[in-house]
C-alpha cells in the first residue's frame, strides 16, 4: 500500500509540474502592456544612453505592435540611425531603402537618402579597419562609388535638404579617395611593367578627377608610361603640363628635369605605414567625417545627449 501511495504522490507532483510548464508556454509575456508611446520613450532613452541594440529592439517592437500608429514612421527613421551607430551598416542601408520605398513623400525622407549614402561607405568594413588608420586607397572602391552616387541622388532630389551641404562635403572626400585609388592602381601597373594599363589609369584621373590631389601624380604616371612606351611626343606634352602646374612635384628635380624612378617609388609614407609594411597609415579623419546625425523628429522629444570626452575617445563605444 505504501508503494502505491508513493507512486500516486509522484504522479500528482509530475502532473502539477507539467501543468505549470504548459501554462508558462501558453501564456508568455508578450509585452502588450506597453503603449505605443511607452515603446517610443523607452527607445529614445536607450538611444540617449548609447544602448543601440536595446533601442533597436524597442523600435522593432513598436513597429510590430503598432504598424499604423503615431510613432511608426518615426520609429523607422530612428532605427536607421540606431543600426548605423550599432556598427550595422548593412542593416542601416536596408532600413533606409525600406523607408524610401514606403514613404517617398515623407517630409524627412531626405534623411533616409543621406543615411543610405553614409552607411554604404562603411559597409563591409570590420572593427579593425573602422578604428585603425588603414589606407583606403588600397581597398575595393565599389562601396565608395555607390556612396558617391547615393549622395549625388540626395543632392539632385533634395537640394535644399539640411543634409545637402554635408553630403556635398562627403562627395568631395569620396572623389579624392576614388582618384587616389586610381593612382595607386596605376603605380601597381608601372611596377609590373604594364605601361598601357598604367597610362590609361593616369589619363582617367586627369580627365575625370580634375582639382583632386591625385592629378599631379596621375600626370607624372602618364609621363613615365609614355617614356617607357617610347612615345616621346605624348610624354613631352604631359611633362609640360606637370612642370607648368606642379613645379614642386617630387618627380621633378630643381632644374625641372623628370626623374623616372621617383614616379614608381614615390609614396608619402607615414611612420605607421612603414613599420606595418603598408597596412596602416595614409589615414583620413574618418571618425568625424562619417559620424551620423540623429534622425530628425517631427514630434516633441528630448534632445540627444551631448557626447562626453570618453565617448569621443572611444568612438562612441563608451561614455
Amino acid at each position: 500500500m505504501t508503494t502505491y501511495r508513493l507512486v500516486a504522490a509522484v504522479s500528482i507532483l509530475a502532473l502539477c509540474a507539467g501543468c505549470s510548464l504548459f501554462k508558462d508556454r501558453e501564456e508568455p509575456d508578450l509585452g502588450f502592456e506597453k503603449t505605443e508611446e511607452q515603446y517610443y520613450e523607452a527607445a529614445r532613452k536607450k538611444l540617449d544612453k548609447h544602448d543601440y541594440d536595446g533601442a533597436i529592439e524597442e523600435l522593432n517592437n513598436l513597429e510590430t505592435r503598432y504598424p499604423f500608429g503615431r510613432y511608426a514612421e518615426q520609429a523607422q527613421l530612428e532605427i536607421i540611425y540606431a543600426h548605423y551607430r550599432a556598427f550595422e551598416p548593412e542593416a542601416a542601408r536596408s532600413a533606409a531603402e525600406r523607408f524610401i520605398r514606403l514613404h517617398p513623400q515623407h517630409p524627412n525622407v531626405d534623411y533616409a537618402y543621406y543615411m543610405r549614402g553614409l552607411a554604404t561607405f562603411i559597409e563591409g568594413r570590420g572593427l579593425f579597419e573602422r578604428f585603425l588608420p588603414t589606407d583606403l586607397t588600397q581597398r575595393d572602391p565599389g562601396a565608395a562609388r555607390d556612396s558617391f552616387a547615393y549622395f549625388a541622388q540626395l543632392l539632385s532630389r533634395f537640394p535644399d535638404s539640411p543634409h545637402a551641404s554635408d553630403a556635398e562635403a562627403r562627395m568631395v572626400y569620396l572623389r579624392n579617395l576614388l582618384a587616389a585609388y586610381e593612382v595607386h592602381a596605376a603605380r601597381f601597373y608601372l611596377r609590373r611593367k604594364a605601361y598601357v594599363a598604367a597610362l590609361n589609369r593616369g589619363r582617367y584621373v586627369v580627365e575625370n578627377f580634375q582639382e583632386t590631389p591625385a592629378v599631379p601624380d596621375a600626370l607624372a604616371i602618364m609621363v613615365a608610361s609614355n617614356m617607357y612606351l617610347n612615345l616621346n611626343e605624348p610624354a613631352e606634352k604631359s611633362l609640360k603640363v606637370l612642370r607648368l602646374n606642379y613645379p614642386d612635384h617630387p618627380a621633378l628635380d630643381a632644374s625641372g628635369a623628370f626623374q623616372l624612378n621617383r614616379v614608381v617609388t614615390h609614396v608619402d609614407r607615414t611612420w605607421a605605414n612603414i613599420i606595418t609594411f603598408g597596412l596602416l597609415g595614409e589615414a583620413r579623419a574618418e571618425t568625424e567625417i562619417w559620424e551620423a546625425p540623429p534622425a530628425p523628429n517631427t514630434d516633441a522629444s528630448a534632445e540627444p545627449a551631448r557626447r562626453s570626452w570618453l565617448s569621443r575617445l572611444t568612438f562612441g563605444l563608451l561614455g
